[in-house]
């Protein structure tokens, strides 16, 4: 999980990898971080144009540890084709640096949302967060959270990723669900960039609004994979046009699950029962396993095994190709400024296989 403009001030990434290396738990359900108000028809195309509010003692986006980012994709089901917008947050009380991009939806589209946090546990409230899955119940999931996602993946199931291709090192480069290169709690956060204003204020990413401040973004293994494993592997994640950019073509969570879905051989790296994030007071819970699941686009079928599999397949593959892929990732920046992309996988891993409590 990881931030950072390319190199924006401060480097959120870095301090977001105290998740990736285990320095931090997420904390037990009832411990609410901030609150994200999610608009009224968060689906529809003013929904999107509203921004979300983040509320909370100490919570602002500007606070590197407690920022809160929302990532939709758009589905038109008549063209077949994909898109991405990037809802803004803006702290209660105060006003965008800049007026959110509208954006027009085209006729009956199926529209999925996504969250990313910085902090431990962000709860959604607000008029529109009753379409929204959050976690089980009282029992959140922290970071993560999706509008719609289950409805969105079905509907663009048939849509063709392009090829994952072949990376430098002469292997498949790697999607989300490669045991290379997941963690403790895959398939987290988003990939959304904001502006952010010296005096606080936040904007859109687009190149108009750059010139008002630094750029910042969510930690996430999803943007782990698209703005530093990819490119040390010579690798292209999947694109789609950016509504809020002008049709600027970017990555995604949900174009990086679609991929995965369609492309990633097996073993297929899941959301697994002891991942921290899907478990109900430190213990298993197959029933909120299934809602990230289905937030993520996997399949909602966990097997009795699938925990000491996760472990085992985790073993088995990322070891081998980090050593493979050692001299690209030393050369390679990581997240953190004081660790190379090796060094720093290596960290992660290791927390990882804590975090699950593997043997």
């Amino acid at each position: 999980m990881k931030r950072g403009g390319d190199n924006p001030p401060p480097d959120n990434e870095a301090r977001n990898r105290r998740d990736d290396r285990g320095k931090r738990k997420p904390p037990p359900a009832q411990a609410v971080t901030c609150t994200l108000r999610v608009p009224r028809a968060p689906l529809s195309a003013g929904g999107l144009a509203t921004p979300y509010q983040l509320a909370g003692t100490g919570c602002n986006e500007g606070n590197g540890d407690t920022a809160a980012f929302v990532e939709a994709a758009i589905f038109d089901p008549a063209a077949g084709a994909l898109s991405v917008y990037r809802p803004l947050v803006i702290d209660a009380g105060t006003m965008p640096a800049a007026a959110p991009t509208p954006v027009t939806l085209p006729p009956n589209a199926v529209v999925g949302i996504w969250f990313g946090f910085q902090g431990d546990t962000l709860k959604l409230v607000g008029p529109g967060a009753g379409r929204c899955v959050n976690g089980l119940r009282d029992s959140l999931f922290g970071q993560f959270s999706y509008c719609n996602a289950p409805m969105f993946f079905h509907a663009a199931r048939g849509v063709m990723m392009p090829p994952i291709g072949t990376g430098t090192d002469g292997l498949p480069c790697p999607t989300v669900r490669d045991f290379a290169v997941v963690d403790q709690d895959q398939s987290d956060n988003v990939v959304t960039n904001y502006v952010l204003t010296a005096d606080g204020q936040v904007a859109q990413d687009t190149p108009a609004n750059r010139a008002l401040g630094a750029v910042i973004n969510n930690g996430s293994d999803e943007g782990l994979l698209t703005r530093k494993i990819d490119p040390a592997l010579g690798c292209q994640p999947p694109v789609a046009p950016d509504l809020t950019q002008g049709g600027a073509m970017v990555g995604s969570l949900a174009l990086n699950e679609l991929s995965a879905a369609q492309q990633q051989a097996a073993p297929i790296a899941l959301v697994p029962p002891n991942d921290p994030m899907v478990q109900v007071n430190g213990n298993p819970s197959i029933a909120k396993t299934i809602l990230y699941r289905l937030g993520v686009g996997q399949s909602p079928f966990v097997a009795a095994d699938a925990a000491a599999m996760y472990c085992a397949n985790l073993a088995a593959i990322a070891p081998v190709r980090l050593a493979t892929d050692q001299v690209l990732f030393t050369a390679s920046t990581s997240p953190d400024a004081a660790m190379n992309l090796f060094d720093f996988l290596q960290a992660r891993l290791t927390a990882a296989q804590q975090l699950l409590k593997c043997p």
